[in-house]
């Protein structure tokens, strides 16, 4: 095997192990150039070139811990560490750490983040013009037949509701004439329509609420559903750069806010326009100058509306990413609150959740004094229309042109003009807030998986009888993340089937970004990564991941029985499968000594059991799923000496006959490896076998060096 370096290195830091997905720019110092060097390796079985690869570093003095590397990450993931406390608690992946470390870490909600130019800081993603109104519309348009009745419905009511005033001049101009003529014909009438129209209007009421709930509760089931769904098919980097909390906003808060706008607004909306059109089309019918009026009246109400709309929208949009940051900072405190108490970081969080949640009051209160302004502007509006009117119809009555009852009729209809004004302010209130909601939103469902399922998939050829690995190239790949800067120069990278190699390197070398590569989390920015032949982008997502596995350093576990945890390998697992993948990694002893076995809930992220057995429950699950590669990041590096042990035990059974890429902090996790790969600034700088590489004087001699000293 060759390995050729042109001895240039790359200014980023690169990997971004700390799950920041980019957003560490910070450029490390560049060695000076150094001439080209050649150095002939033949590791077992593995081929490796690297296009423009840097030369071997100067050993360090020491390996790295598990503490040093967590504080580093702690401090480039909230971007400024102002206590020793601060990046300890960064680490922990809370940002709480961190005066401020919300704002900084989860997409600036706090002081200066809205100044971004990165909408993803702004909270403001972005969607094509017209993609509210096209996802109200598809909600809607799966359930128009009931949407339409429930219309009619309402529309039958309003006619229902609004017969009463004309019952009312007909028994004053028609019925006490004839009453005083011994004739209660058409009081009885009168009466009898009215209990018809009150009685009727009720029950149409309560049809359309009926038919409109259910409309409603579909629109929400519909549309938490898609945003659950979308969330889930959105590729990694995204939720590296969207929090958990926002993405709770908007399945939450922001789906109630339409929710008020469908269960009250949208009656309110339909029932003022349509006893405003009535309404002016009976004054108008009852009397030219009185309609007239009250037609002209709605110009000023109409431009009060208008200002109201323009300043309450920009209102509900930061309401909306202020309620987001509530969250976010909830969620992130109660998620980190063992860094927080250990740091004593409470009162500076407490300050922090004050500031998010002052801020959030601020804009509710404008919203509030907006609508206030409109409810004066309108009630004056209105007051001085109806006092128009009433004088005017008084002095027509007076002067014998206009009947007392139409007079009367009049002053009901125009009560029932002006009365829901207010309520209309309410309505755009909702309206509002649900436009800002849904834009939100959509801006989410907008956003298109930078990982895509293929246009023509194909699947990986049956593999050969000499185990269950399969060959991995990587072939001309480089990397870069969106945000910019190079994290991987381009190399070429060959591991042979049922080939386990480690990956050890300084924080930043870029260890995390080749696992994610050959997982899938992310497409390279060049070149290709191949299973046995076939690229990667040309496999569907659960071909791939029947092929691939990756256990992680957090070994997460669901809220759960043990059972289920491990079943997640293979969903369709006996229980016989499960307990046989436990025993075989050596985790069946522990789970019997629970308190159910194997039907022991572990709780929120396995809470109830050590870190050791939830990552031996992880071995038994990839075990399960019985991948042809395996990726095993980190695996180790938190366990003490004895679950370290355990863990190590259960590795051999998992990782035999399969090809596994192993990232390592630790030197004893190296130990089982087949072959080494030494990375720095996100070039392969050393590659070989332990024993070769630990003969040599390179960089992993040196922290092999450095270990074995630390355990003498």
């Amino acid at each position: 095997m060759t390995t050729t370096a042109d001895g240039r290195a790359d200014g980023q830091a690169g990997d971004r192990e700390d799950r920041q997905a980019g957003t560490d720019s910070g450029p490390a110092s560049k060695p000076k150039a150094q001439p080209k060097a050649h150095a002939q390796r033949e590791p077992a079985g593995g081929s490796a070139s690297v296009a423009g690869a840097g030369n071997a570093a100067a050993p360090k003095t020491a390996i790295e811990t598990t503490a040093g590397t967590a504080a580093a990450a702690g401090a480039r993931s909230a971007g400024h560490a102002r206590t020793a406390g601060a990046g300890t608690g960064a680490a922990a992946g809370t940002g709480t750490g961190v005066a401020g470390g919300a704002d900084a870490s989860s997409g600036g909600f706090g002081d200066g983040g809205g100044r971004s130019g990165d909408p993803f800081d702004r909270d403001a993603l972005p969607a094509a013009r017209g993609a509210t109104g096209a996802l109200l519309r598809s909600l809607l348009r799966p359930r128009r037949g009931r949407v339409a009745v429930a219309t009619l419905i309402l529309l039958l009511q309003q006619a229902a509701v609004q017969a009463g005033p004309l019952l009312v001049a007909y028994a004053i101009d028609r019925g006490v004439p004839a009453l005083r003529r011994d004739d209660f014909g058409p009081l009885i009438i009168v009466a009898a329509g009215y209990l018809f129209c009150s009685v009727g209007a009720g029950l149409l009421q309560y049809a359309f609420i009926r038919l409109s709930a259910r409309v409603n509760q579909d629109v929400l089931l519909d549309l938490r559903g898609r945003i659950f769904r979308h969330a889930q098919a959105l590729s990694v980097d995204f939720h590296e750069r969207y929090t958990s909390g926002r993405l709770i906003s908007r399945s939450t808060t922001d789906v109630e806010s339409l929710r008020q706008l469908l269960s009250e607004g949208l009656q309110e909306l339909i029932g003022v326009i349509l006893s405003s059109v009535c309404i002016c089309a009976l004054l108008l019918y009852l009397d030219v100058g009185i309609g007239g009026l009250a037609v002209l009246s709605f110009v000023p109400l109409y431009l009060l509306i208008r200002r109201y709309r323009r300043r309450v929208s920009v209102i509900f949009g930061k309401r909306s990413t202020a309620i987001a940051a509530v969250i976010v900072k909830f969620a992130e405190t109660m998620n980190g609150i063992r860094p927080v108490r250990a740091f004593r970081r409470e009162r500076a969080n407490d300050a922090e959740f004050h500031a998010l949640n002052h801020r959030h009051e601020r804009t509710n209160g404008d919203g509030l004094l907006e609508m206030a302004q409109y409810v004066v502007g309108s009630r004056l509006v209105a007051n001085t229309a109806v006092a128009a009117m009433v004088l005017w119809g008084a002095y027509q009555v007076a002067d014998g042109s206009l009947e007392l009852g139409v007079l009367a009729a009049s002053v009901l209809y125009l009560r029932r003009l002006y009365d829901p004004i207010d309520r209309l302010g309410m309505f755009l209130n909702s309206y509002q807030s649900a436009a800002a909601s849904l834009e939100k939103i959509a801006g989410l469902l907008a956003q298109v998986p930078s990982v895509r399922e293929p246009a023509e998939p194909r699947e990986l050829p049956p593999l050969g009888g000499g185990g269950p690995g399969r060959e991995v190239v990587f072939d001309g790949v480089s990397f870069s993340y969106r945000t910019g800067g190079e994290v991987l120069p381009r190399f070429s990278l060959t591991l042979p089937a049922g080939q386990t190699v480690a990956v050890v390197g300084s924080t930043g070398a870029g260890k995390s970004t080749l696992a994610k590569l050959l997982a899938r989390f992310y497409d390279p920015t060049e070149g290709r990564v191949l299973l046995d032949g076939i690229d990667l982008r040309d496999l569907t997502v659960p071909e791939l991941r029947r092929g691939v596995v990756m256990v992680t350093q957090e070994a997460f576990l669901f809220s759960g029985t043990v059972a289920e945890n491990i079943a997640i390998g293979r969903p369709d697992a006996t229980r016989e499968d499960i307990e046989q993948a436990a025993k075989a990694i050596g985790a069946h002893d522990f789970i019997s000594g629970l308190p159910e076995g194997y039907d022991t809930d572990v709780r929120k992220r396995g809470g109830r059991i050590s870190a050791g057995q939830r990552q031996l429950v992880a071995f038994a699950r990839a075990l399960l799923a019985d991948p042809a590669v395996l990726i095993l990041d980190e695996a180790t590096s938190s366990l003490d000496v004895p679950g370290e042990r355990a863990v190590q035990r259960a590795m051999d059974t998992v990782l035999h006959g399969r090809t596994a890429v192993v990232i390592a902090h630790r030197l004893s996790t190296v130990e089982i490896a087949d072959r080494v790969l030494v990375m720095e600034h996100g070039r392969i700088v050393e590659d070989g076998s332990p024993a070769e590489l630990i003969g040599g004087t390179g960089h992993f001699a040196g922290l092999h060096r450095a270990w074995r000293d630390s355990l003498a």
